[in-house]
């Protein structure tokens, strides 16, 4: 399971000291192997997030492609979006399996059915480079509903070049701004600020041990 930032600053400060999980109410862990191995756990329970995240692990951290396609699978199977999106990059740049273009757009469809608003974009961008304009501009305005900023951007563009309409353009900025607005909380205002606070911190330290 996945909670949005401003959730997991909310966990922290709403009296639960220890930092807590927020789902098995268990202390987190400590370490990189300590985390790879609760995650482990959740996925021998057919847990497709968990799945997801240890295809990620194997991916980044292993640099073994075949093991997190086939945790990506498994996880699709289960009907993890993240997953099919993930696997859709596999297939667009052929890592692991052969280039495969239909097999792509499968899963970024399978992705943006399931609410996947990156999925959407990279399917939008699909049907543009197919010179299917009218097409890509349906599927950004879906994104640009859903709060996706590079869609809103790309709308613009073929709102100027008449592929969609002045009142599908307007329905869409009304969406993209409503989407928006009803992110914002002053819990996850209070996570953006931790995390830029976190990232500036860091960039201090490299440069400082660069020097």
């Amino acid at each position: 399971k996945v909670i949005c930032e401003g959730c997991d600053v909310a966990n922290c400060f709403h009296g639960n000291l220890e930092k807590l999980c927020p789902f098995c109410r268990q202390p987190p862990a400590l370490t990189e192997e300590e985390h790879r191995r609760f995650i482990l756990k959740r996925t021998e329970a057919n847990d497709p997030v968990a799945i997801y995240q240890m295809g990620c692990y194997l991916s980044t951290e292993d640099s073994d492609t075949k093991g997190a396609f086939e945790y990506w699978t498994r996880a699709a199977e289960l009907g993890d979006i993240d997953a099919h999106c993930a696997l859709s990059v596999l297939y667009q740049y052929g890592e692991f399996v052969e280039k495969d273009e239909s097999k792509q757009e499968h899963h970024l469809e399978t992705a943006a059915i399931g609410g996947h608003v990156q999925a959407r974009y990279k399917l939008a961008c699909l049907e543009g480079n197919r010179g299917r304009y009218e097409r890509a501009a349906k599927h950004w305005v879906i994104a640009s509903k859903l709060g996706c900023d590079r869609s809103l951007d790309r709308l613009k563009d073929s709102f100027k070049n008449g592929f969609i309409s002045k009142d599908d353009f307007a329905a869409a900025l009304r969406g993209h701004q409503a989407a928006t607005d009803a992110m914002k909380s002053p819990k996850r205002e209070a996570a953006r600020a931790v995390k830029a606070a976190t990232a500036a911190r860091l960039e201090k330290i490299s440069s400082t041990k660069s020097t």
